[in-house]
């Protein structure tokens, strides 16, 4: 129902109308309290590029944080990542992502990119106590904070913005009338937009999700996803319908697809009941992080990687560095 209302298919989004002036009131002042220095922002000591995006939902948002981390870091630049942690609730704040963190305390975001790219990173509501505490257990040269474009109590270096390139601005309202959490025209001052499918429109870097092996959350195997027979999917994400798309390009023998809330958290009895032993249970990377520690033979996951055109993508990433000192190398090592 949410989908149809935010793409415009349904009028009572006319309902929301007045709730959804108020949430535009309420977010443009704050902004602009900032923008007049009434509230004030804190500077890092290092440089910091947001990973966010202009509308609720799943966009596509982690696959391009793991890809800046992972392209800075090949790079020899010492990365680290802060994060709101939603899906998480920790007794204390600001808490360090370690592999002994479960996906209740982090959320399932900080805890797959820790696990991708081996990176620091800090969750906390507040970015900028994440980011002192990174500062303070580690040192990096670049933060890269994953979502947290409307966080404007931090002030940061470098934003991209990430948009689903098929579903892009739906009616174009502020939630929660519409998907909006800053109106379309935000665009204009960001420093990059990436567009995850679709048609990319001038100045945009397209972007594609790629991967088609995926793995056993119980043994590691990789096996072609067009390989796993009689296949149930799920996906608790910000836009199942993607994942189940994306599984049928691949080939996927689907039997049944099942759409659980974003950063949903899972029961060991919950997924046993939607895949007997007879069948394989196909899942995001997200899902599979809070998966792993009562997993099934016959449970898999697919990892995805963005993809984007190497000259603009180079660009992005030169306009980023262009922020860094010049590499020390004795330091990097």
């Amino acid at each position: 129902m949410i989908e149809r209302i935010w793409s415009g298919r349904s009028w009572l989004y006319i309902v929301l109308l007045p709730l959804s002036a108020l949430y535009g009131l309420v977010s443009g002042l704050r902004r602009l309290s900032y923008k007049l220095g009434l509230n004030r922002s804190w500077q890092a000591p290092v440089p910091v590029v947001v990973v966010g995006n202009v509308t609720a939902g799943g966009n596509g948002k982690t696959p391009v944080v793991i890809w800046l981390v992972e392209q800075l870091q090949q790079k020899g630049y010492r990365v680290g990542v802060v994060s709101r942690g939603y899906g998480g609730k920790s007794k204390h704040y600001p808490l360090l992502v370690t592999d002994e963190v479960a996906t209740a305390q982090a959320g399932d975001e900080p805890v797959l990119i820790r696990r991708r790219t081996g990176a620091p990173v800090a969750v906390a509501p507040k970015r900028v106590e994440a980011i002192q505490a990174l500062l303070a257990h580690a040192p990096v040269d670049i933060v890269i904070t994953d979502d947290g474009l409307q966080h404007y109590a931090l002030r940061r270096d470098y934003e991209i913005v990430v948009i689903d390139g098929v579903r892009r601005f739906g009616n174009g309202c502020w939630l929660p009338a519409g998907p909006m959490r800053e109106l379309a025209g935000r665009l204009n001052s960001v420093n990059a937009i990436i567009i995850n499918g679709g048609t990319p429109e001038a100045g945009e870097v397209s972007m594609t999700l790629k991967g088609d092996l995926a793995v056993n959350l119980l043994t590691g195997e990789t096996r072609k996803v067009a390989d796993i027979p009689n296949s149930i999917a799920m996906a608790g994400i910000g836009h199942p319908p993607r994942f189940f798309a994306t599984l049928q390009q691949l080939g996927a023998s689907l039997q049944k697809t099942h759409a659980f809330a974003d950063h949903q958290s899972y029961e060991k009895s919950q997924l046993l009941a939607l895949a007997n032993s007879r069948q394989n249970l196909l899942m995001t990377e997200k899902d599979a992080v809070k998966c792993f520690q009562f997993a099934q033979p016959n449970w898999w996951y697919l990892p995805v990687y963005a993809d984007l055109p190497e000259e603009k993508g180079q660009k992005v990433l030169n306009d980023i560095c262009a922020l860094l000192p010049e590499l020390n190398t004795a330091n990097n090592q």
